[in-house]
This record gives structure tokens, C-alpha cells and sequence, in this order.
């Protein structure tokens, strides 16, 4: 099954010039968003995972099944003001403007592996935020995994000190 053909192209959202990539096909087809889950699975085989950490807000839908499928614990990590407990946070630039991330502080434990999960990479500064706060928490990212790769907008040369796979490469 090829899953290229469950991602969608919407030009100029979330404003002019950005074409955004729409995983809402694949995951309303059972069969592909299984063979997705399933190929992630497979990749983390190879990897020291003790946590999963989800990326608001469509890295949660990746990283929920994972974290069941490999009976982890699933920390999410949400845009500024999300979270109910005491956090950490970090502002970034992404290729739109800035946002700000926050993880509990009571989270990631010293020495964790954490598992950094979203759907998409794009110029990368989402994850490498994310690593920065799972570090600051005194964890650390044994690797990153998406679903799509743009691999147009170069994020992966940011992340060159991570372990980063990606189930598709667009």
C-alpha cells in the first residue's frame, strides 16, 4: 500500500504560499492508518523506548496508538496555556510565525528514553523545541519518528544530532 496516496495537498492554509499536508485520509481509512501505526511499530523495534511523547496536536494522534501498542507511558506536550500542572515551556520559530510548547514538569524522568512522535516534519522546529524540553527535564530522545517528511524545507539538518525516521518522504 502506498500511503502517499492518503495525504492531501491543501494549497495556501494556513495562510497564502504554505501547502499543507492534510493526513486526515489516511487516518480515516482503517486499512492504511493501520499499515502506518504498524510501520512506526516496526521502526521502534529498533529503539530504546521507555516514554512516547506526542506533539500537539496531530502527533497525539499517532502517538496514542503507539504508546498502547507498545505499553508506554504517552506524555503530551501542548501549545502554551494547554496543560493543568506545573510546566516547562519554549518559545519557537516555525514556518509560519512562533509558538510556544509546554511539557508537565513532572513529565519525563532523569535518564528517560522518550520517543518524540507528530505527523508531520516540516523545517523541524516543533521537534527540536520538543527535544529541548524533554532534555531540560533531564530526558533523553533516543529518536523522533513522523509520519511525512517535506523534505523541501530541509528540517531534518536541524535535527542531525537525533535519530530521525519517517514513515513517508515528500
Amino acid at each position: 500500500m502506498d500511503l502517499n496516496n492518503y495525504i492531501r495537498t491543501i494549497p495556501d492554509f494556513p495562510k497564502p504560499g504554505i501547502q499543507f499536508k492534510d493526513i486526515t485520509p489516511l487516518l480515516k481509512d482503517p486499512d492504511a492508518f493501520h499499515e502506518a501505526i504498524e510501520g512506526i511499530v516496526q521502526y521502534c523495534s529498533s529503539v530504546t523506548v521507555d516514554a512516547i511523547v506526542g506533539i500537539d496536536a496531530r502527533g497525539f494522534l499517532i502517538a496514542a496508538p503507539l504508546a498502547y501498542h507498545l505499553s508506554k507511558p504517552l506524555i503530551p506536550v501542548r501549545k502554551e496555556g494547554k496543560l493543568p500542572f506545573q510546566t516547562n515551556k519554549v518559545t519557537y520559530e516555525l514556518e509560519y510565525g512562533n509558538d510556544t510548547i509546554e511539557i508537565h514538569q513532572d513529565a519525563v524522568g532523569k535518564g528517560q528514553n522518550v520517543l518524540v512522535v507528530d505527523d508531520l516534519l516540516a523545517t523541524g522546529g516543533t521537534m527540536a523545541a520538543t527535544a529541548r524540553l524533554i532534555e531540560e527535564s533531564g530526558g533523553k530522545v533516543s529518536a523522533m519518528v513522523v509520519l511525512v517528511e517535506l523534505t523541501d524545507l530541509h528540517g531534518r539538518d536541524i535535527l542531525k544530532d537525533y535519530c530521525l525516521h519517517s514513515l513517508m518522504r515528500v
